[in-house]
């Protein structure tokens, strides 16, 4: 399948910034069941100041903010080629060992909830594979997907204490049981077409986990499948900080607004 990709952030700020600077991972890369056609990114109002593959085989571009300027605008777009791997990435590769994404981040330290969890979930099951889905189902079922009632810094502790959250809090979770159960685990971001509609207000999120015999298998949480064809992987690590689309500092005293908009098609 072929989809065509759209996705603006702009920011606002009612003060001229004095210094800024982000850290964009907005570039997917062929590989794993998709072959990138074209991609493009533009900054308007700050520029690219170099770029660099990060510990996690993630492309990286350091954006400076231009000295008083009042917006920023991030627009990338492009075309990939994706197909069906049944969220099968395979063997692990790259710079991090495995046994690192067996530690636990600020944002998936487990605590009471995170192992209650996995005590409910159980211990009889026909393969690694049924069990990791079954956990998948019972972190949905755990955290009801609600929007606007958690934000970048909820951990997984937290979003199970409250019982809601987004795809961001689902691969948190998800990832936290799954290191407790022994598995490597990391937090995947990217692009999802969605079936009922184009624009969407931000982009998408989910994990996976490695197993010996076949390696790194993704799982949504939120739609309760492995990614397919509508799929499009742009940055991992070992949580959100580690592959957030974009993140950054400014010097100042200017309040930011930041508005989203993201279109994925076939």
């Amino acid at each position: 399948m072929r989809l065509k990709i759209h996705h603006q952030t702009s920011y606002d700020y009612d003060a001229p910034v004095q210094y800024g600077l982000q850290q964009l991972r907005l570039r997917p890369k062929s590989g794993h069941g998709q072959q990138i056609i074209s991609w493009n990114l533009a900054v308007e109002g700050g520029r690219v100041e170099l770029d660099f593959e990060d510990q996690h085989h993630n492309h990286v571009d350091l954006v400076g903010i231009d000295p008083g300027h009042h917006q920023v605008r991030i627009v990338c777009e492009g075309e990939v080629e994706t197909a069906d791997n049944a969220g099968v990435i395979g063997q692990h590769k790259g710079f991090a060992p495995l046994w690192l994404f067996r530690q636990s981040t600020p944002l998936t330290r487990p605590g009471p909830q995170s192992r209650r969890l996995v005590k409910q979930l159980g211990g009889e099951f026909d393969s690694e594979i049924s069990r990791l889905h079954a956990l998948s189902n019972l972190v949905l079922e755990s955290v009801s997907y609600e929007v606007d009632r958690t934000h970048a810094q909820t951990t997984a502790e937290e979003a199970l204490a409250a019982g809601h959250g987004v795809c961001q809090d689902h691969a948190h979770v998800f990832v936290t049981a799954a290191r407790l159960l022994g598995y490597p685990a990391r937090y995947v971001s990217g692009y999802l077409m969605m079936t009922d509609r184009v624009e969407q207000d931000a982009s998408h999120a989910w994990a996976e986990a490695c197993l010996d015999e076949i390696g790194w298998i993704g799982f949504d949480v939120a739609n309760g499948i492995s990614p397919d064809e509508r799929y499009v992987r742009i940055a991992t690590g070992l949580d959100y900080r580690d592959a957030a689309p974009i993140s950054g500092l400014r010097y100042g005293d200017s309040d930011e607004s930041m508005l989203v908009s993201v279109q994925v098609e076939q």
